[in-house]
C-alpha cells in the first residue's frame, strides 16, 4: 500500500504527538517540581524586590526622625511649646541623636539610609571625642556599594586621621578620594583638603595642587580661592 505525502505527514505528527505524551507522562513529577521550583523562584524575587523597597522606605523613614533630632533646638525646660523636642545642651543632644542613628543603622543596616545612619553616628562620636568608635564607623562603611556614602565615610576618617596626627594616613585617603570621586565629595574638595594639609609641611606640593585647581576651574569661585591661597604662600 502506497501512502501519500500528506497521509506520511498526518502519521509522522501522530508519531511525534505520541512520543511526547508518552515523554510527558513519565516525566510528569520532575515536570511539576520543575514548575513548583520556578514558581517559588519568582515569588521569592518579587518578595524580595518588595521586601527591600518597604526597608527602604522604612529606613528613610527613620532616618528622618532621627535628623530632626539632631537638629532639635538648645532651650531652657519650658522655653518653647511641649510638643517640640529640646535639649538643655549640646552633648546632651548629640548623645540622643548618636543612640537614634544607631538605632536605625542596626535594623536597617544593608539599606543606603541604614548605612548613612552610622556615617551620623560615627560623626556624632567624633563630637563627642569618641574618635577611636569613630573610625570604626567610618572604615565598616568606606566599601558601600553606595559610592556617595562610601566616599563621605572615607572623607570622615581622613579628619580623624588628621585629629590624631597620621598624617600619612589622611593623604592617602584624600588622594584616593581625588582619584575616585562622588558627588557627595567632589574631587575638588579633596583637593583642598590635602593642600591644606601639605601647606603646613609641605608647602611646595599645596602649591602644585591650588595651582591645578586654578587652572581645571579658572571661571568658578573654587579656582578663585584656589588663586588666593596659592598667591598667600608665594
Amino acid at each position: 500500500m502506497r501512502y501519500t505525502r500528506q497521509e506520511l505527514k498526518q502519521d509522522k505528527f501522530k508519531e511525534t504527538a505520541a512520543d511526547a505524551v508518552h515523554w510527558s507522562a513519565e516525566h510528569r513529577s520532575n515536570l511539576l517540581l520543575t514548575g513548583i521550583v520556578i514558581a517559588v523562584v519568582l515569588l521569592a524575587v518579587v518578595g524580595g524586590f518588595w521586601y527591600y523597597r518597604y526597608s527602604n522606605e522604612q529606613a528613610t523613614t527613620a532616618l528622618g526622625a532621627a535628623m530632626q533630632l539632631n537638629e532639635a533646638p538648645i532651650a531652657p525646660k519650658g522655653a518653647l511649646p511641649a510638643q517640640v523636642t529640646t535639649f538643655e545642651n549640646e552633648q546632651d543632644r548629640a548623645i540622643a541623636a548618636k543612640n537614634a542613628f544607631y538605632g536605625v543603622s542596626s535594623k536597617y543596616g544593608s539599606t543606603s539610609a541604614g548605612k548613612f545612619a552610622r556615617y551620623m553616628a560615627g560623626t556624632k562620636e567624633v563630637e563627642l571625642g569618641n574618635n577611636k568608635v569613630a573610625e570604626e564607623n567610618f572604615k565598616a562603611i568606606s566599601g558601600a556599594s553606595d559610592s556617595n556614602v562610601a566616599t563621605l565615610a572615607k572623607f570622615a576618617l581622613a579628619s580623624v586621621y588628621r585629629d590624631t596626627n597620621r598624617d600619612s594616613d589622611a593623604i592617602a585617603v584624600y588622594k584616593e578620594l581625588i582619584d575616585h570621586p562622588s558627588d557627595s565629595v567632589p574631587k575638588v574638595t579633596a583637593q583642598l583638603e590635602l593642600a591644606e594639609l601639605y601647606s603646613a609641611k609641605q608647602p611646595d606640593e599645596a602649591k602644585k595642587i591650588y595651582a591645578q585647581i586654578q587652572k581645571d576651574n579658572p571661571k568658578a569661585m573654587v579656582g578663585e580661592v584656589a588663586g588666593q591661597r596659592l598667591s598667600s604662600m608665594k
